[in-house]
């Protein structure tokens, strides 16, 4: 099979988020499965040409926006560690710029004719190219034009071709003014009958809604979810109407990176057999956090963005309380700026028990993975995550609550099964009896606790299941083409 990976960021090309992480991993799991996967983005400022070997195919195609012509010259490299060719749409009016979709926080004001452009680009360059894709896969409303053009210009090209729209998060629509409608090229009867709009707002996610062939999203809950008015964020009855074609697939882990047995960036590497090595590595942490070392107190790590969405507000109003059980905390994140303040008031507060550390660190971060005895999620609405995936491997038990992709892999614990500690109510207090329970396991049923760890260290959340079951969504896609 064919198939065409289109998306605004791909590590190590350009990231801001999650959805790099995935469009770099899937592919290569689909490749693996014997199948000719192709990727394209836009080409950033932030891409390293020299680096990532990137050059040009000398191919440039003017593509029309609203009444201005532009151009895209086309790039190409491969992913590193694979095969996989990874083609990338220049344009420096609209893609050389220091940020990728914002700029200090706020949204650029031709994001809709940034990204119209990149899909009416991969539209007419594979036609040019004359590599004919079976499935296109789109990720987000940065893509969803292209699924538009398949469907309403009707190219011979195309015609075999079917359309997949993958949501990585429902709260990200790609809202704009109306009259940014126009730089699509399209008659305005489909902004006119709400296929494109909604209430007055050109909504590039509707687009992708009405017009893929499939929609997918990272979870099976989180499918379910997106249909909901609590999380459908205003969209939720489009995705009703077409709620046989919603399916959700949990994301993988790339175990080439996360894998305590082989990770380059932890103090002392470790496997289920050798899972008492995994204190040194918590000792190691303790330290550097700048906390008291003892193996004794119980610690409970976060990795994440410090927003509403992943739950900070219900930790930061529980961890007086959360503290005072005689527990660590350790968090490794940035966001919004009054959560910072309250996490450094936290730590000076209580400076043997928090650690912090605000920004990004890759090598904190599986270090915490691999130091801390719990791993907290305590989000308001999690579309799959990643972090409890990981945790698993590290032998570190989540506690997270029952919501997307959370609720699909998180069972809570019990003498027999479960495999982490699960909170319904999105409160304060829910999140920490969930946290005080998992404490009372650390410090009196060790039996439990090593036995749990051992069973999560097994889980094989990798890329090649997930990527079987898009195999499968492309063919039902392709089925309702071709038919």
């Amino acid at each position: 099979m064919k198939i065409l990976f289109v998306a605004s960021e791909v590590v190590p090309f350009a990231k801001t988020g999650g959805l790099a992480d995935v469009a770099a991993a899937l592919p290569k799991a689909i490749k693996q499965l014997g199948h000719d996967i192709r990727i394209i983005l836009p080409k950033y400022r932030q891409s390293d040409v020299k680096k990532l070997g990137i050059s040009s195919t000398g191919i440039t195609i003017d593509v029309k926006i609203g009444d201005c012509l532009e151009k895209a010259e086309i790039f190409e490299s491969a992913m590193p560690g694979s095969d996989i060719t990874v083609y990338l749409v220049a344009n420096d009016k609209f893609f050389n710029r220091d940020e990728i979709y914002t700029h200090n926080g706020i949204d650029y004001e031709d994001n809709a004719e940034r990204y119209t452009f990149f899909s009416r680009a991969v539209f007419e360059f594979f036609k040019i190219k004359g590599w004919q894709p079976d499935v296109v896969n789109l990720n987000d409303w940065q893509t969803s034009m292209f699924a538009a053009y398949l469907k309403i210009l009707k190219d011979p090209f195309y015609q075999r071709t079917a359309s997949v729209y993958s949501i990585h998060n429902m709260a990200y629509q790609g809202a704009h003014p109306a009259e940014k409608f126009n730089v699509t090229g399209l008659d305005s009867r489909y902004f006119d009958d709400g296929s494109m709009q909604e209430k007055g707002m050109f909504v590039l996610a509707k687009v992708g809604f009405n017009f893929a062939d499939i929609i997918s999203t990272v979870s099976e809950t989180y499918a379910k979810e997106v249909q909901t008015e609590e999380q459908g964020f205003g969209l939720d009855y489009v995705l009703r109407a077409r709620s046989s074609d919603v399916i959700g697939i949990i994301n993988g882990v790339d175990y080439s990176l996360w894998n305590p047995a082989t990770d380059t960036h932890i103090i002392k590497r470790y496997s289920a057999a050798t899972i008492s090595l995994k204190g040194e590595n918590k000792s190691a942490l303790q330290k550097k956090m700048g906390i008291s070392v003892d193996q004794s107190i119980p610690l409970l790590g976060i990795v994440t963005r410090l927003v509403d969405q992943k739950g900070i507000d219900i930790l930061t109003e529980a961890m007086d309380s959360m503290l005072a059980l005689g527990c660590q905390i350790v968090i490794l994140g940035t966001g919004e700026p009054k959560y910072h303040e309250m996490l450094i008031r936290e730590r000076n507060k209580f400076p043997k028990q928090v650690g912090l550390k605000l920004g990004f660190d890759s090598a904190l971060a599986q270090l915490i993975y691999a130091g801390s005895d719990f791993f907290l999620m305590p989000s308001r609405y999690e579309p799959c995550g990643l972090g409890q995936l990981i945790s698993f491997k590290y032998g570190t038990i989540p506690v997270v609550r029952k919501t997307g992709g959370l609720a699909d892999t998180v069972e809570d614990l019990d003498a027999e099964n479960g495999n982490g500690f699960v909170f319904e109510e999105y409160s304060a207090p829910a999140f920490l009896e969930a946290a005080r329970r998992a404490i009372d396991v650390y410090r009196n049923n060790k039996k439990l606790y090593l036995l749990t760890q051992k069973r999560i260290m097994a889980y094989d959340y990798s890329w090649k299941a997930s990527a079987k079951k898009y195999i499968s969504l492309y063919m039902k896609a392709l089925e309702k083409v071709r038919k």
